[in-house]
C-alpha cells in the first residue's frame, strides 16, 4: 500500500476510534516513509489515545516544528495536555498562544492537517473554520473539498447531511449519491414517496453504469427492505432489483432467498415458499433459505412439519453458530404450542442477545441497517407485547421489565431510523402501557402528522384520550380508525374502547348495545375457536375478551341490571376458568361485591388467591385497597404489601412497600423498604431518588445530604446531583449547591441526548442558585449556556424522542423567560421582549409568558402590541384576571373608559369578592362620571360572600368610594379598618395621609377660592383642625414600611408634603428644597415637580410655580401619575384665572375632565370663569356638575350655584340647593341672608 492508502486508513481507524489500529498502521507509514512527519504525528495521537499521555507529549514536541504538522502539533498538544489528570497550564497558555500567532501565517497544508485532526477529535466547527480558509487559500482545492463534505455528513446536522449529499448528486448518475439519499428520506424523515422517487432514479443510474452487477442490484435492496416499515410501494420497487438480479445470475441461491424473504415482508406467503423452494434447489445447504421456509410453514399453521425442520436445524446449529432468526422461530413454535409464558420470553430473550452480539463495534453506515434489521425487532416487539400487561400501569405501579425492555430496543430504532414510524407508534403503545399517557399522546401525534390514515395510531389514540377522560375527542379518533380501515369492527379492542367511552359519557344503553356486538363477534368464546387462526391470537386477544366481559358486567350493573351483571360474571368464570385470565374474574367478582357494599365477601374471594397465581400482586393490591379505603385499617393494608415482599421479594415489591408506606404517610418506614430494593438493584438511580425524597419528607436533611452524596461517589445516575442540588438550594445552602452543579457539568462535551437533557437542567439550576446570591452576570450566563444546549437539544428530541418534546419546548420557553426577567430587572427592555417572543416561539400557549410580555409592551409604551397580547390570551383564558386588567388599563390610557369598565365589570360579575378589581373600577367610574354605579357591586360583594363587610379589601373600596364621594371621615374609617392588613395597608395609609392634609380636596397653593374664603379660612377653629390632622397625618407616615426603590421616594414626598401643610415658612423651604433634590436625580418625577410648584405658591413665588406646571402641562399622560396630572393641571389653571388668562384656565380644565368626568375642582373653576364672564346659566351648569359630583356635601360649592341660579333667574333651583345647603351646615354664613331672602322676594309677585 502506498503512502496515501496508508493515510486513508489512518482516518479511517481514527473515525471509528480503532486506536491501536492507527498506531500499528503509522508505525508501518514510518518504516517505509520514514521523512513523512504526518504518520509521526498519528503514531503520537495513537499513543495519546491508549492512554499514554507523556509519551504522546514527547512525540508532538519532537515535531511540532516540522512545517506541515507544526500547527496540528500544537493543537494536539493542547489536547493532549487537557487530557492529563495534571493539566500544565502554562505549558497550554504558551501552546495557545503558539498556534494563534503561527495560523496568521500557515499554509494550506498546515491548514489542511490541523482541521483534520480537530475533525478526528470532534471539534467539527473548528475544523471547519481551518478548511474553509484552507480551501479559499488553494482556490478550491478538491483535498479540502472532500474533508468539508466528510465534516458535514459527520456533524449530523441534517441541512449540512443533505447538503453533502447533493455534492454527491452533482452528478446525476451517482449510484452512491442516489442510494445515500434515498436512504436519508426513508430512514431519516420517514418521506416513503421521495425514498420511491429516488429508488426509481437509482434503479436507472444502475441500469446506465451497471447494468451486469448483480451482486449490487440484489446488495441494495437489503438495507430498504428492512427499513421501509413493510412499505408496499418500496418493496415492489426492490423487488424488481431483485428480479433483476436473479435474471443476471439465476444459479445464485442467495438472491432468490432474499426475494423469498421479501415477499414475506409483502404478505405473499405461498410466493415466499416457491422462492424458497428454488433456493433450497439451487443449494441444498442453504440454511437462511430453510429458516424462510419454515417460517413460512409457521405462518401457514404447519406445526408438525415446521418443528421436524426446526429439530433439524438445532442439531447441526453448533456448526452453524448461533442464529438470532433460528432461535425467533423456537420461540413462535412454542407460542404457538401454548408453552409457558417464561419460557417464551426466554427464547425471545435469547433472540435479541444473540441479534445484538452480532452488532457489536459495527459502525454506523449501510452495513449497520442491515444487521440492526428494525423489521425483524420490531416483531420481536410485537410479541413481547403480547405478554405485557394490557392495561395501562397506574401512578406509582413499577414497569413491568418487558415494557422497559421494548423501550430500550425501540429507543434505539428511532435513534437510528427515526422514519420508521412503527417504532414510533411501538412506542407510543409502550409509553400508554407504562402509564405515560402525555407522551403516548405526543408520539401518536408525530405518527400521525407523518401519515394520517394510520388506522392503528387512531384506535390507540382513541385509547390515550380515554385514559385522559376526553370521551369527544375518543370517539372522533375512533371514527377515523373505521374510516380508514372497517377491518377494526372485527377487532374486540375497537368495541371495548367505544363502549368504555359511552360508559363514561353515561351512554350506558348504547354501551351494551356495543359490548354485545363485541360478543357475537367471532373467537369471542373458546368454544369452537379456529386452531388455524394467525398467530398472535392467544394472550391479547383473551385479555381483550375478558375485558369485554367484565365490561359488560359493569355497564349491566351501572343500569341497575344486577341478574343481567352476575349472569355475565358467571359466563366469564366458566370461560377463563384454568386460564391465566382466572384472576382478574376472581378481583372483578369482588368489584361487583363491593359495588352491593358486601366488603366482606370481596375480601374473602381475594384472600385464597396464592402468590403462584398471575395476577397475585394485583389481587393483593386490590385487597390492600379495600382494607385502606372501605375498612380503614392502615395495619391490614400495610400488611397485604408486606406479605407481597415476603412471597415475591423482588425490586418490584420492595418499592410497591415503600409507596405503601409512604401513602400512609411512614417515611421511615419507606426508606427500609426502598433500601431493600435498592440492595436488590444497586444500579438504579429512581430508587435512590426515592430514598432521598422521603428522607426529605422526614425532614432528614443531613441524612438526605450524606445519601445523595454517598449515592453518587459509587457511580449512580448523575440526575441524582440535580435532586442534591436542589436539596440543597432549599436549605439556603447556595455554596455548596453551586459546588454540586459545577462538579456536575465539569466534563468533556457530550453528545448523548440524555447527557444534554440533563447538563440544560443542571445550569437552569445553577442559574437560580446564582440569582439567590445576586450574582446576576453569572446567573445570565449559566441560562444563555442552558439555551445554546436546550437548541442542540431540540434539533434532536424530535427525532430520537419525539415523546419528550412538550417538556423540552417547555424547558426552553422556561430558559427563555428566566433571561428576559434578568434582562427586565437591568432595564433593558429590548432584550427582554426578543427572549419572551423566543419563550413564546417553544411555547406558544403560555399565558404567564404572553402576560409578561404584555405587561413589558405597556410598560414601553407600545398599547397595540399590549392589546394584541392580551386578546390572544383571553381567547384561550376568558377568567385571565391579569389579562382583564390589563385590557382595562389599556383603554384607561386610550381614555376608553368605558370599554375598561365593561372589562372589569364581566371580571366582577364572574367573582363580586375580588376587590382588586373592585378599587380598579370604582377609579374608573369615577372618571367616567358615574360613581353612581358603584353602590350595586358592593351589594355582590355581600351577597357572594356573608362575612364581606369584615374583608381589609372590602373596606378599602368602600373607604376610597366615600372619599371619591366628599364623605373624608367616613373614608377614614373605613381606611382605617383596612390599615394594618399586608394587602391593603400601604395604599389605605397614604389615603388616609392624604384626607388628613387635604380633608375638603382643596388646591394647596391655588388662590382663587382662598381668597373667595379668607374669612372662612383663617378662623383659629380652622387652624387647630389643620395642625390635628397634620399631626395625624406624622404619625402615619410613621406605619408606612415601603418595599421598593419607588415606595421610598414616595414617602419622602408624603413626609414634604406633611411639611407644607403646616404653611410655616422654614418646613415649607425645607420641603422645596427635597422636592428639588428628588426632581434632578429623578427624571420628570411628575410629584417631585408638583411639590415644587406647591410649595413654590404657598411661598407666593407664582412665576417659579408657573415654570414647573407649565412643564408638567407639556408632558404626555400616564395612568401611574394620573392624580399628580390632575393636580398640578387644576393648580395652574389656578395661577391663569388669577392672571385673568381664562383660555388657558379653560383648556387645562377641560383637560381634567377629559381624563376624569368626576373632577369637582375642574366643574367649579369652570363656573367660576364663567360667572366672572356673567354667563350665569353656563356657570350654574358647572357649579351643578361640581355639586353633583361632590355627593351635594361642600357648601362652598352650594352656595356658589344657589347664587348662579339667582342671577340666572332660577329662583325655585336656588330656593332648593339653600335649603340642602342649611339643612347639612345651619350656621353656613350669608346663604339664607344674601340668596334664600332673595330668591323668595323674587319669587312673590
Amino acid at each position: 500500500m502506498d503512502s496515501q492508502g496508508l493515510k486513508t486508513l489512518i482516518n479511517y481507524y481514527c473515525q471509528e476510534r480503532y486506536f491501536h489500529h492507527v498506531l500499528l498502521v503509522a508505525s508501518e507509514g514510518m518504516k517505509r516513509y520514514g521523512n513523512d512527519p504526518v504518520f509521526r504525528f498519528y503514531h503520537a495521537y495513537g499513543t495519546l489515545m491508549e492512554g499514554k499521555t507523556q509519551d504522546a507529549l514527547r512525540e508532538f514536541e519532537a515535531i511540532k516544528n516540522k512545517q506541515d504538522v507544526s500547527l496540528c502539533s500544537l493543537i494536539a498538544l493542547i489536547y493532549a495536555h487537557k487530557m492529563s489528570p495534571n493539566p500544565d497550564r502554562e505549558a497550554i497558555l504558551e501552546s495557545d498562544a503558539k498556534v494563534k500567532e503561527q495560523r496568521k501565517g500557515a499554509g494550506p497544508k498546515a491548514l489542511y492537517h490541523a482541521g483534520l485532526f480537530l475533525w478526528h477529535v470532534g471539534h467539527h466547527d473548528k475544523a471547519r473554520e481551518y478548511i474553509d480558509r484552507m480551501i479559499k487559500m488553494s482556490n478550491g482545492s478538491k483535498e479540502g473539498q472532500v474533508l468539508r463534505a466528510w465534516l458535514d455528513i459527520t456533524r449530523g446536522k441534517e441541512p449540512y447531511t443533505k447538503k453533502a449529499l447533493r455534492l454527491m448528486l452533482q452528478d446525476n448518475q451517482n449510484v452512491e449519491g442516489l442510494r445515500m439519499l434515498a436512504l436519508y428520506y426513508l430512514c431519516r424523515e420517514g418521506d416513503i414517496d421521495k425514498a420511491a422517487t429516488k429508488l426509481e432514479s437509482l434503479g436507472s443510474a444502475l441500469e446506465a453504469m451497471e447494468p451486469q452487477n448483480a451482486q449490487l442490484f440484489y446488495k441494495i435492496t437489503i438495507a430498504f427492505s428492512r427499513t421501509c416499515g413493510r412499505s408496499q410501494l418500496i418493496l415492489q420497487k426492490l423487488h424488481t432489483f431483485l428480479e433483476r438480479a436473479f435474471s443476471l445470475t439465476p444459479q445464485e441461491s442467495e438472491f432468490a432467498t432474499e426475494l423469498g424473504y421479501q415477499l414475506i415482508l409483502q404478505g405473499k406467503v405461498q410466493e415466499a415458499l416457491k422462492w424458497y423452494e428454488t433456493a433450497m434447489t439451487l443449494n441444498e445447504t442453504s440454511v437462511p433459505a430453510l429458516i424462510g421456509f419454515i417460517r413460512c410453514q409457521l405462518i401457514e399453521g404447519q406445526l408438525q412439519d415446521a418443528d421436524q425442520q426446526l429439530e433439524f436445524l438445532s442439531e447441526i446449529q453448533q456448526s452453524i453458530g448461533k442464529s438470532a432468526e433460528l432461535t425467533y422461530l423456537h420461540a413462535i413454535l412454542a407460542m404457538k404450542k401454548n408453552k409457558r409464558q417464561e419460557e417464551v420470553i426466554n427464547l425471545l430473550n435469547d433472540v435479541l442477545d444473540t441479534h445484538f452480539s452480532h452488532l457489536e463495534d459495527s459502525p454506523l453506515g449501510i452495513q449497520y441497517f442491515e444487521k440492526l434489521n428494525p423489521d425483524f425487532l420490531l416483531e420481536i416487539i410485537t410479541e413481547y407485547l403480547n405478554f405485557c400487561p394490557m392495561q395501562p400501569a397506574s401512578p406509582g405501579q413499577p414497569l413491568s421489565p418487558l415494557l422497559r425492555r421494548c423501550t430500550s430496543i425501540l429507543e434505539t430504532i428511532v435513534r437510528t431510523v427515526p422514519g420508521l414510524l412503527q417504532a414510533v407508534f411501538l412506542i407510543a403503545k409502550v409509553k400508554y402501557l407504562s402509564g405515560d399517557t402525555e407522551a403516548a399522546y405526543n408520539n401518536l401525534q408525530h405518527c400521525l402528522e407523518h401519515s394520517p390514515s394510520y388506522a392503528d395510531a387512531h384506535l390507540l389514540m382513541a385509547q390515550v384520550y380515554l385514559s385522559q377522560e376526553k370521551f369527544k375527542l375518543c370517539s372522533q379518533s375512533l371514527e377515523l380508525c373505521l374510516s380508514y380501515n372497517f377491518k377494526v369492527r372485527e377487532y374486540p379492542l375497537y368495541h371495548l374502547i367505544k363502549a368504555q367511552s359511552q360508559k363514561k359519557m353515561g351512554e350506558i344503553a348504547e354501551a351494551i348495545k356495543t359490548l354485545h356486538m363485541a360478543m357475537s363477534l367471532p373467537g369471542m368464546r373458546r368454544i369452537g375457536a379456529s386452531s388455524k387462526s394467525k398467530y398472535r391470537k392467544t394472550e391479547a386477544d383473551a385479555g381483550h375478551r375478558l375485558s369485554i366481559f367484565l365490561e359488560l358486567v359493569e355497564v349491566h350493573r351501572l343500569n341497575g341490571e344486577q341478574h343481567e351483571a352476575a349472569k355475565v360474571l358467571q359466563d366469564a368464570i366458566h370461560e377463563f376458568s384454568g386460564t391465566s385470565e382466572e384472576l382478574r374474574v376472581t378481583i372483578a367478582n369482588a368489584d361487583l361485591a363491593l359495588a352491593q357494599g358486601d366488603v366482606e365477601r370481596a375480601l374473602s374471594m381475594l384472600r385464597n388467591v396464592t402468590a403462584e397465581q398471575p395476577y397475585f400482586i394485583e389481587a393483593k393490591e386490590k385487597m390492600a385497597d379495600i382494607y385502606l379505603k372501605h375498612r380503614k385499617e392502615k395495619m391490614l393494608y400495610i400488611t397485604c404489601y408486606r406479605e407481597i415482599a415476603e412471597r415475591m421479594p423482588s425490586p418490584r415489591s420492595f418499592l410497591l412497600l415503600g409507596d405503601a408506606y409512604m401513602n400512609i404517610q411512614e417515611p421511615e418506614e419507606a426508606i427500609v423498604a426502598y433500601e431493600q430494593a435498592l440492595n436488590q438493584n444497586p444500579k438504579d438511580g429512581t430508587l435512590a431518588s426515592k430514598i432521598g425524597k422521603a428522607l426529605v419528607k422526614t425532614h432528614n436533611y443531613s441524612k438526605a445530604i450524606t445519601y445523595y452524596e454517598a449515592a453518587l461517589k459509587s457511580g449512580q445516575q448523575n440526575y441524582l446531583c440535580y435532586d442534591l442540588a436542589e436539596l440543597l438550594l432549599k436549605l439556603k445552602w447556595y455554596d455548596k449547591a453551586e459546588k454540586v452543579l459545577q462538579h456536575a457539568l465539569a466534563h468533556e462535551p457530550v453528545n448523548e441526548l440524555s447527557a444534554l437533557m440533563e447538563d440544560g437542567r443542571s445550569q437552569v439550576l445553577l442559574a437560580k442558585v446564582y440569582s439567590k446570591v445576586d450574582r446576576t452576570s453569572d446567573a445570565v450566563t449559566s441560562l444563555q449556556q442552558a439555551r445554546e444546549l436546550q437548541a442542540r437539544v431540540l434539533k434532536r428530541v424530535q427525532m430520537e424522542q419525539p415523546d419528550a418534546v412538550p417538556a423540552q419546548k417547555h424547558l426552553a420557553a422556561e430558559i427563555c423567560a428566566e433571561i428576559a426577567k434578568h434582562s427586565v430587572a437591568q432595564r433593558d427592555y429590548e432584550k427582554a421582549i426578543k427572549f419572551y417572543r423566543e419563550a413564546l416561539v417553544h411555547s406558544e400557549t403560555d399565558n404567564k409568558i404572553m402576560l409578561e410580555l404584555a405587561r413589558l409592551y405597556l410598560a414601553q409604551d407600545d398599547p397595540d402590541a399590549c392589546l394584541r397580547h392580551c386578546a390572544l390570551l383571553l381567547q384561550s383564558d376568558q377568567d385571565n384576571e391579569a389579562a382583564t386588567m390589563m385590557m382595562a388599563d389599556l383603554m384607561f390610557r386610550k381614555q376608553d373608559y368605558e370599554q375598561a369598565v365593561f372589562h372589569l365589570q364581566q371580571l366582577l360579575e364572574r367573582k363580586p369578592d375580588n376587590y382588586m378589581t373592585l378599587s380598579r373600577l370604582i377609579d374608573l367610574l369615577r372618571r367616567c362620571g358615574k360613581l353612581e354605579d358603584v353602590p350595586r357591586f358592593f351589594l355582590m360583594a355581600e351577597k357572594r360572600n356573608s362575612r364581606a363587610k369584615l374583608e381589609p379589601g372590602f373596606q378599602y373600596c368602600k373607604g376610597l368610594y366615600l372619599w371619591y364621594t366628599g364623605e373624608p371621615n367616613d373614608a377614614l374609617r373605613h381606611f382605617n379598618k383596612a390599615r394594618k392588613d399586608s394587602d391593603w395597608g400601604q395604599n389605605a395609609l397614604y389615603n388616609m395621609i392624604e384626607i388628613c392634609l387635604n380633608p375638603d380636596n382643596e388646591t394647596i397653593g391655588g388662590e382663587v377660592f382662598e381668597n373667595l374664603d379668607g374669612d372662612l379660612g383663617n378662623s383659629t377653629e380652622k387652624q387647630e383642625s389643620v395642625q390635628l390632622a397634620v399631626r395625624t397625618a406624622e404619625k402615619l407616615l410613621k406605619e408606612l414600611k415601603p418595599q421598593t426603590v419607588e415606595g421610598h421616594v414616595q414617602l419622602r414626598i408624603m413626609e414634604n408634603y406633611c411639611l407644607m401643610a403646616t404653611k410655616q415658612k422654614s418646613n415649607v423651604e425645607q420641603a422645596l428644597n427635597t422636592f428639588t433634590e428628588v426632581a434632578t436625580s429623578e427624571k420628570d418625577h411628575i410629584p417631585a415637580l408638583l411639590g415644587m410648584a406647591t410649595a413654590y405658591m404657598i411661598l407666593k413665588q407664582t412665576p417659579r410655580a408657573r415654570n414647573q406646571l407649565k412643564r408638567i402641562a407639556k408632558m404626555n399622560w400616564n395612568a401611574v401619575d394620573a392624580e399628580d396630572f390632575e393636580k398640578s393641571w387644576l393648580l395652574l389653571a389656578d395661577i391663569y384665572i388669577q392672571s385673568a388668562k381664562y383660555d388657558m384656565a379653560e383648556e387645562l380644565l377641560k383637560r381634567c375632565l377629559r381624563h376624569n368626568r368626576s373632577c369637582c375642582k375642574a366643574y367649579e373653576y369652570m363656573g367660576y370663569i364663567m360667572e366672572k364672564e356673567q354667563a350665569y346659566t353656563d356657570a350654574a351648569f358647572n357649579y351643578e356638575m361640581a355639586w353633583k359630583h361632590g355627593n351635594q356635601t361642600n357648601p362652598a360649592v352650594g352656595y356658589k350655584l344657589a347664587f348662579n341660579y339667582l342671577k340666572a333667574k332660577r329662583y325655585v333651583d336656588a330656593i332648593d340647593v339653600c335649603h340642602q345647603v342649611l339643612e347639612a351646615h345651619p350656621t353656613y354664613p350669608k346663604i339664607r341672608k344674601d340668596i334664600l331672602d332673595k330668591a323668595r322676594t323674587s319669587l312673590r309677585p
